[in-house]
């Protein structure tokens, strides 16, 4: 069995990063992304890329530093309203925006990690979404087709994982990660915990080692919270 457990973020990172990639990048807002990742990323200095995630991160934190250092061309998203600099770009012209509904947009990430290139559904029938799609019929209810989605590498965040590669996921912090890992041709985790082969009950296992090709160990994440709200003193 090769070797999964790379030594550093950077490590994993260095030898497949490439001008023009698309990367599948998981996380939910805040919640479940790989920090220590999309740090190395940017610091691989590779432009031109595309992303497909949620959200874009905040200002500052997440995928917000690598839009600060102009790095991504393209976002497929399905929710951006917490970063100014996104907002500015778009509104100038400098970044391109696929929006696509969450729920369409686990889908098409889920299809294209089990080797189905499309896939019929209701969502976005009559609105913007559906512009230049085949759209047809089904039990009388019209269906818009949409292509899959694939990534030349994937970024994902998990709690626990064995030496093989099988994650395990903390409540919502699962969100958007194995369809990330799944549609990634490489895909690299960050977790917290790295243990031997069978110390993990297979019963707890969320998604199996085969659609993990590199481990990062993480030991100490930020894990921000997006929004705080305080009660007001009274």
């Amino acid at each position: 069995m090769p070797n999964k457990v790379y030594a550093s973020a950077n490590a994993a990172l260095q030898d497949i990063v490439k001008d023009g990639q698309t990367l599948a990048v998981g996380g939910f807002g805040l919640c479940g992304i790989p920090e220590a990742l999309i740090v190395a990323l940017q610091q691989t200095g590779a432009k031109q890329l595309t992303c497909i995630s949620n959200n874009a991160g905040v200002d500052g934190f997440g995928l917000g530093i690598l839009l600060e250092t102009k790095q991504i061309k393209k976002m497929i998203s399905s929710y951006v309203g917490e970063n100014k600099e996104f907002e500015r770009q778009y509104l100038n012209g400098e970044l391109e925006v696929e929006l696509t509904p969450q729920g369409t947009l686990a889908e098409k990430l889920r299809a294209g990690g089990a080797g189905i290139p499309a896939f019929f559904t209701p969502t976005g029938v009559g609105t913007l979404i559906a512009e230049g799609k085949e759209i047809r019929k089904f039990n009388g209810q019209d269906f818009i087709l949409e292509e899959s989605l694939t990534a030349d590498i994937a970024l994902v965040k998990a709690y626990k994982a064995d030496k093989a590669g099988n994650l395990i996921f903390r409540k919502t912090a699962q969100n958007f990660n194995p369809v990330c890992a799944m549609a990634g041709k490489i895909s690299i985790a960050e977790v917290e915990e790295i243990v031997e082969i069978g110390d993990l009950d297979p019963d707890e296992i969320h998604l199996p080692g085969i659609y993990i090709n590199r481990i990062v160990l993480n030991a100490h994440p930020e894990k921000r919270i997006e929004q705080m709200t305080l009660k007001t003193e009274v």
